[in-house]
């Protein structure tokens, strides 16, 4: 489903632990790290999406997390040509994501890669939540950026930054 400006509904994931580290899973066969991420279904709300997509990718139910915050507004990042199949690159530009804040309840145990019949990660760790964006593709930095500049209000105890390269502005805590 893309909007009429060319763009799919997506939710994004940032998992917290209780010391306010974040998620990242390694993509399958991909030097590449990454939250989990999906699209919205036809009839599904961003948080019915963000449920369903945080159980297929990291195989975590709603009974092992809570949700912090979320961004006010849809982040947008356009996806380069090369990367779209043939029959979308007439009027498909990239994504729209409202990104969620959780935070794991449960225990790292729970946490399973295999969940689904076609895994997205074949591996994961937590890091500081304000880590270097070097290992994100490139095209996808900006938003991330963004939505944990938006969603870092939530952590009282995460009190940095981000210039626009991606690079740590302050660290102040």
């Amino acid at each position: 489903m893309i909007d009429r400006d060319g763009y799919r509904p997506n939710v994004g994931i940032i998992l917290t632990n209780a010391r306010n580290q974040v998620f990242w899973g390694k993509r399958i066969k991909q030097d590449s790290w990454q939250f989990p991420q999906g699209g919205i279904q036809h009839g599904e709300t961003p948080e019915q999406a963000m449920y369903r997509e945080l159980h297929e990718e990291v195989g975590l139910q709603p009974c092992h997390v809570h949700i912090l915050g979320r961004t006010r507004e849809w982040l947008r990042y356009e996806v380069p040509q090369t990367w779209t199949r043939r029959d979308c690159r007439s009027n498909y530009k990239g994504q729209k994501q409202i990104w969620f804040l959780l935070r794991l309840d449960g225990r790292d145990c729970d946490v399973n890669l295999r969940v689904s019949g076609h895994p997205e990660f074949d591996a994961w760790r937590w890091n500081e939540y304000w880590i270097e964006l070097d290992t994100v593709i490139e095209f996808k930095r900006g938003v991330y950026e963004s939505a944990l500049n938006e969603l870092a209000r939530f952590l009282p105890a995460v009190r940095q930054d981000f210039r626009r390269d991606g690079r740590l502005r302050h660290v102040a805590v």
